[in-house]
């Protein structure tokens, strides 16, 4: 792990507002930071949680997560989302991060670590080839159109 980083959840509304230009890299639709944190908020209520890696006490990496289970793997973390600013790119960060959820998945005693991308991001493809992690199938959506949306933020 890079022993530079610092790393701890962001469980306040706050905390995870400020946070919100780290995360907008990789979230552009999110349109403000207490929509942000909103979201967040209401995700907690389901284990969702927000792990900051923080270089001299700034936020420059995020990672989402939750602690489930079901038939195909066990328990498991999944990771919702990673990302780290732009200008901390290619410094291990990424990898840092991904390890101390790995940790956590360990510590929890979960028997799997698992995450998505997007098909048409061959660079993240790439980084988690490199981190061990392995395509073990293909991930399908169906949008259910603004209701769907409308209801869950109502």
């Amino acid at each position: 792990m890079n022993p530079l980083l610092t790393y701890r959840h962001l469980d306040t509304e706050d905390d995870i507002a400020s946070a919100y230009a780290v995360m907008y890299e990789l979230r552009p639709h999110l349109p403000s930071p207490a929509a942000f944190a909103a979201q967040v908020v209401r995700q907690q209520e389901h284990g969702y949680r927000l792990l900051a890696a923080c270089a001299d006490g700034v936020v420059i990496a995020l990672a989402g997560y939750r602690t489930t289970e079901n038939l195909l793997y066990g328990s498991f973390i999944y990771v919702d989302d990673l990302v780290v600013t732009e200008a901390h790119r290619c410094a291990s960060v990424g990898s840092a991060l991904l390890d101390a959820v790995r940790e956590i998945a360990v510590e929890l005693g979960c028997a799997h670590f698992v995450l998505d991308t997007g098909l048409h991001m061959p660079l993240a493809q790439r980084f988690y080839f490199r981190q061990g992690l392995l395509a073990r199938g293909m991930h399908f959506v169906q949008p259910l159109g603004d209701s769907a949306v409308t209801k869950r933020s109502a």
